[in-house]
């Protein structure tokens, strides 16, 4: 008789999906969290809402290139305090988490803080966990069809809403308001306000701990400024195992048990679907359901609370947990320093700048009387609430002589004043040359900005 031999399942090279259906939990963490999203989406939606000074306290207006915060105006020429700002952003982020873990992740990160709301409005819609659980395995019927599409026009809805505010930090919210009801907006409001609506759908509504499994870069880094004094989440093993069911009457000691009952409350109260009782793992957010339902658990079971709780490695093992040491220091120092000074910078910068563009036409000109001639384009900006009258000279280049068509220029506050300039110099100037425009106030301000360019006068020695 001949042997049929059959071929194993082909399990391919990626495991198939499982969607995470998280327990509703209750706890001081819970809290925060929802103080945290409640703090975090009502400063991003409000925000544009809020009037300073007569116009929107943030605003972002690209086509004429002023970024306005509170009482500040930025112009292009402050792009380097971007830089500042995303250095203060990495360093800060490294700081944090060599301190306390990944608790950006589980309390502030916009990928958590939107599938938490997407993730309630799931609840309103649906049930709790089971409930959930049985409609989505259950056949479609009118229930299941009209939770389904209550579920997606609140998400929708909300998506929608997230792109119009994301679009009105770029164009003024009011001016967004009229045209988005008169469906008057250009193509690229509409373009930016779908965009951003959708990203918010698909990654909150849809992939949820997807993003932060497999797209997040930061899960794969984040070991680097992990040590053993990091705060992070962990199971007491030394206490919990091993596992087991009891009555609650029972003295877990006469079985030979810990203090985990496996009653998988933790896993199922994790957003991204882990066992924390593994061990720490890159998918874990920190943010703290599982010490919640764990904690309700032993509350119930008349166990001391802390089965599951932020602590540190070193703690673990006994030790004590050292939060001032060499990394924490210097990421602390250099983090203070940045801060301080991007603030003394900002409170400290130039409100008038003053940027000198040589004409590329010509080198330069001899005039009848035998001068050398070049030709400049000289842009004052003022950053001031206020205007301001500005008056030219240039240095560095004896005898030479700045000529333009007015001796005073009044520069409307905020705005930018584009002069043509010529500037003279003896005809025994050769080779190039470099000089230095230099704009006063004639108002009595005491505001003076300069400016490095360069004079190019005939080849020779």
């Amino acid at each position: 008789m001949n042997a049929v031999f059959k071929e194993p399942p082909s399990t391919g090279l990626y495991a198939p999906h499982r969607k995470v259906y998280p327990r509703e939990v209750k706890g001081r963490f819970n809290r925060l969290r929802v103080i945290s999203v409640i703090a975090l989406l009502g400063l991003f939606y409000l925000m544009p809402w809020v009037q300073w000074g007569g116009r929107q306290a943030v605003l972002f207006d690209l086509p004429a290139r002023k970024f306005y915060i509170f009482g500040l105006t930025f112009f292009p020429q402050d792009f380097f305090l971007l830089t500042w700002l995303l250095v203060i952003a990495a360093l800060s982020l490294f700081f944090f988490t060599a301190l306390a873990g990944r608790l950006w992740c589980g309390y502030a990160c916009p990928q958590t803080v939107w599938t938490e709301i997407f993730v309630w409005m799931e609840r309103w819609t649906e049930g709790n966990r089971q409930q959930r659980m049985k409609l989505d395995r259950g056949p479609w019927n009118a229930n299941k069809i009209l939770r389904k599409t209550a579920k997606q026009t609140l998400w929708i809805a909300f998506s929608l809403y997230t792109g119009f505010t994301f679009v009105g930090y770029f164009t003024p919210i009011h001016e967004l308001s009229n045209g988005l009801a008169t469906l008057s907006l250009g193509g690229w409001e509409w373009f930016w306000m779908l965009f951003y609506g959708f990203a918010t759908y698909g990654n909150a509504g849809h992939m949820r701990e997807q993003v932060c499994k497999y797209m997040c870069p930061y899960a794969r880094f984040q070991s680097a400024m992990f040590d053993r004094d990091t705060l992070i989440i962990s199971y007491d093993a030394a206490r919990g195992e091993p596992r087991g069911s009891r009555p609650r009457a029972v003295d877990p000691r006469s079985r030979s048990l810990g203090d985990c009952i496996d009653c998988k409350m933790c896993v199922q109260a994790c957003p991204t679907g882990i066992d924390i009782r593994d061990g720490l793992q890159l998918e874990c957010i920190a943010c703290a359901a599982c010490i919640d339902a764990c904690d309700e658990v032993m509350e119930k079971m008349q166990y001391p609370k802390g089965l599951i709780r932020y602590t540190t490695q070193a703690a673990m093992e006994g030790r004590k947990t050292r939060i001032l040491r060499p990394r924490t220091a210097i990421y602390g120092t250099l983090l203070v320093l940045l801060v301080a000074g991007f603030f003394w910078t900002v409170a400290h910068r130039t409100l008038v700048e003053v940027d000198v563009l040589r004409d590329r036409n010509a080198l330069y000109r001899r005039l009848d009387n035998g001068d050398i001639e070049n030709v400049y384009t000289i842009r004052i900006i003022n950053k001031d609430t206020k205007a301001h009258e500005m008056s030219l000279r240039v240095e560095g280049l004896p005898d030479a002589v700045l000529d333009t068509d007015a001796p005073v220029y009044l520069v409307e506050a905020e705005s930018v004043a584009s002069i043509v300039a010529r500037i003279r110099a003896p005809d025994t100037v050769r080779g190039g040359r470099d000089i230095e425009v230099i704009a006063t106030a004639t108002d009595g301000s005491g505001i003076e900005s300069r400016a490095q360019a360069r004079f190019i006068g005939p080849a020779g020695t």
